[in-house]
């Protein structure tokens, strides 16, 4: 698989007429897909009738899960991105817990299947919630080796712009929050390069959380982190306040595609103290619902039941109904781990068994 692997690469590096003829195929066809965001695309509460595709790839080598899943809906992407520049998210809700956080090599497995067609600079952002510092999650996880290899720009969001929105607190009392300002530019093209994990407060957490509870600023110099605004209780029950606050969220900063990596999630005490499950798969969706829908159902959990996932389909924000999501790729019976439930959980959202 590794000599697989180098031997498309090397291909990839050269001019290739299939490339050209597939890039002016996108742009003789002007239809885009759907978009589930207020940042220029649909509006809320109109409930997607179509179907939504979604890969899923199962393989033992996690770059190339990647890729093979993007490539199954790669004309869905490519129409989508057109003209903006791409902003890659990751998710380093620890910066010195690598199962906690998305891997190099899954972020490496979108940029090899940007590349051939995407020229301007793609820029990997995150604002990390630990104290350390996002560049020094990039240079605990080895991100530092996409800047030579791909020519990425890696970017710090807590030392950026932000504005300012609400979100519910203690005793529903609105509260300000500082959204990092890329989140809402609905110039760029966002991609939520995420972990299946499980979550103490609300089950999973997936492409739709990474972008969420990642785009409140964590300030260092004042040592306050606005994400904490997102958590207000009553935690782990299953009207914690965290979903309302993403659902709140979601109506105005949402990513334009999912990447989730589940090679090797994680179950348990999630998001960052759980242990691994070698699932050894990959999950790739323009539409960020459908991909967590569909990937919580292949962690055994039922979607219906996590209130942030059934209020965005109630909402029309993506297709939450699992019967029209039209699986690429290998069958979900080939691909399903019953992943251990968070014991922070006064409830479960686990399948009948």
């Amino acid at each position: 698989m590794q000599n697989e692997r180098w031997s498309r690469r090397n291909i990839l590096k050269a001019p290739a007429v299939g490339l050209l003829a597939a890039a002016a195929a996108r742009a003789a066809d002007p239809e885009a897909p759907p978009v589930y965001r207020r940042r220029g695309g649909r509006k809320l509460f109109q409930a997607p009738s179509e179907p939504s595709s979604a890969a899923l790839i199962k393989g033992n080598d996690r770059t190339e899960n990647i890729y093979q899943s993007l490539k199954l809906i790669e004309d869905q992407v490519f129409s989508g991105i057109r003209d903006k520049q791409v902003l890659i998210k990751p998710n380093f809700v620890q910066t010195s817990v690598p199962l906690a956080a998305t891997h190099v090599d899954a972020v490496r497995g979108i940029l090899e299947f940007l590349r051939p067609h995407y020229k301007k600079e793609i820029v990997i952002a995150e604002a990390a919630a630990s104290k350390e510092g996002t560049m020094a999650g990039y240079e605990h996880y080895g991100y530092q080796d996409l800047v030579k290899e791909f020519k990425v720009k890696l970017v710090d969001l807590n030392l950026g712009d932000s504005e300012y929105r609400y979100t519910i607190g203690a005793n529903n009392a609105p509260v300000p929050i500082r959204i990092c300002a890329p989140m809402l530019d609905p110039n760029l093209y966002i991609i939520s390069a995420a972990i299946m994990k499980t979550h103490g407060y609300v089950s999973v957490t997936l492409s739709l959380k990474n972008i969420l509870l990642g785009a409140p600023i964590n300030d260092y110099q004042s040592k306050q982190s606005d994400k904490f605004q997102m958590h207000q209780g009553p935690h782990g029950e299953p009207n914690d306040i965290l979903h309302f606050n993403m659902f709140h969220m979601a109506q105005e900063v949402y990513p334009d595609l999912a990447v989730i990596d589940g090679f090797t999630g994680m179950e348990g005490d999630g998001p960052s103290r759980g242990t691994p499950v070698d699932s050894r798969i990959a999950v790739s969706s323009v539409d960020p619902l459908a991909a967590d829908v569909m990937s919580a159902r292949l962690m055994g959990f039922d979607s219906r039941r996590i209130l942030y996932l059934s209020a965005m389909t109630e909402a029309g924000m993506g297709q939450g109904n699992l019967e029209k999501i039209k699986i690429l790729g290998n069958r979900v019976e080939e691909c399903s781990h019953r992943f251990k439930n968070s014991p922070l959980l006064h409830f479960s959202a686990a399948l009948e068994s």
